[in-house]
């Protein structure tokens, strides 16, 4: 498993008549959470696009809790409970400073050629970054103890 928290302040523009951060800003919050965990794992847009890689959005569920406000700042936590195949899913908790979940979220993206449009498996690059963090933990105490 893969968790990676990301912390954002909602900038005024962000916020409705209410007051309270709109409803369609956690999805691109959760997109910044997501793009950060990948480039901190060594797996940017960039590269992606490079190698001709997309990685569209399939779905997306979120459930409101609570409302988050202007200028508070917001705790993203991402989570990867699996290595992906084609499909990639991500989880997301998103608290406020006192430890509050005003949100959660669940996304899954799919590995695309972008000149056939067409899903592809896991590249072997992004598949070695991840690897390691779902061996279990026999695994990896075998391969600590040859590496000695």
């Amino acid at each position: 498993m893969i968790t990676d928290t990301y912390k954002i302040r909602p900038r005024y523009g962000e916020v409705d008549q209410m007051g309270y951060v709109y409803h369609a800003n956690y999805v691109t919050y959760c997109h910044q959470a997501r793009t950060e965990l990948m480039r901190k794992l060594g797996v940017n847009d960039y590269e992606l696009e490079t190698k001709n890689i997309m990685l569209p959005v399939i779905s997306f569920e979120i459930f409101y809790k609570k409302p988050a406000y202007y200028d508070e700042l917001i705790s993203i936590k991402t989570t990867i409970k699996e290595l992906p195949k084609v499909r990639f899913n991500f989880e997301f908790e998103i608290k406020n400073e006192q430890n509050i979940v005003l949100s959660t979220a669940k996304s899954t993206v799919v590995f695309v050629n972008s000149k056939t449009r067409l899903p592809i498996n896991i590249p072997d690059f992004v598949e070695n970054k991840l690897k390691n963090y779902f061996k279990s933990p026999c695994e990896r105490k075998l391969k600590v103890k040859l590496l000695r």
